[in-house]
């Protein structure tokens, strides 16, 4: 049996990334609207004031876990394509924003990100541009893109299912509600595609996720400018 560990002990280790560290796992837990100073400092033994020490305040507090979720992503490789570099990098946000849903909405909306965000966004930034994207279809590229993953992830989190067996069993149960006469492409859809073995709502996610960047490719081709524009890195596949 484990014996339980001394306030002192727990306070003297107490250290930033450790807060953030619990302060991450309660809101995965509750949701961050749960998520207080004083519910904190009872998760690591100690009073809510010692944990200013290591955070300024609520705010410095959420910028920190969202700091530490964005160095989880997966940074788009240098030695890679920019198409499969930022096709990686999609998917490990997406993962990310399953395993901590309640970020969903607050990745960008810190006043003071961290060094784990901005290192983030600098290296999408530049695949875009080593890519061959000027600098206002980097801009255009890098809202497309992320306005699909990130709103990919919340759908999906708000589905009242996580499985294909879940999503058939609920298929079958509005078959038994729906007229084909009707509602006749929501039949065709429940019956010949959700109910097919092996269907799987997440793999829509790369389906769509190909098709942004394809669409971002051929914009950038068409947006190609003359050689020589100082607005346009050399690059591209």
């Amino acid at each position: 049996m484990s014996q339980k560990v001394p306030d002192v002990d727990r306070r003297i280790r107490l250290s930033r990334d450790r807060v953030l560290e619990a302060a991450i796992a309660l809101a995965d837990e509750g949701g961050i609207e749960r998520l207080t100073m004083r519910r904190l400092g009872e998760e690591l033994g100690v009073e809510a004031m010692s944990l200013y020490n290591h955070v300024a305040n609520k705010e410095d507090l959420l910028n920190g876990m969202i700091d530490a979720l964005f160095a989880e992503i997966v940074l788009p490789p240098h030695d890679e394509p920019w198409k499969a570099a930022l096709r990686k990098r999609s998917v490990s946000v997406r993962e990310v924003l399953l395993s901590h849903p309640w970020a969903n909405g607050l990745m960008d909306s810190g006043s003071s990100p961290g060094p784990a965000t901005l290192r983030h966004h600098d290296r999408v930034l530049g695949t875009f541009r080593n890519g061959g994207f000027s600098l206002t279809m980097t801009a255009h590229a890098v809202s497309a893109l992320d306005s699909y993953v990130y709103g990919f992830a919340k759908q999906e989190k708000a589905l009242p299912f996580d499985t294909g067996e879940q999503a058939a069993a609920m298929a079958q149960m509005l078959l038994a509600q729906l007229s084909a006469a009707d509602y006749p492409y929501l039949f065709e859809l429940m019956s010949k595609h959700v109910l097919q073995p092996g269907y799987s709502y997440s793999k829509e996610f790369v389906f769509g996720l190909d098709l942004v960047l394809n669409a971002l490719e051929k914009a950038r081709n068409e947006d190609a400018a003359p050689l020589g524009d100082p607005d346009r890195l050399p690059g591209g596949d």
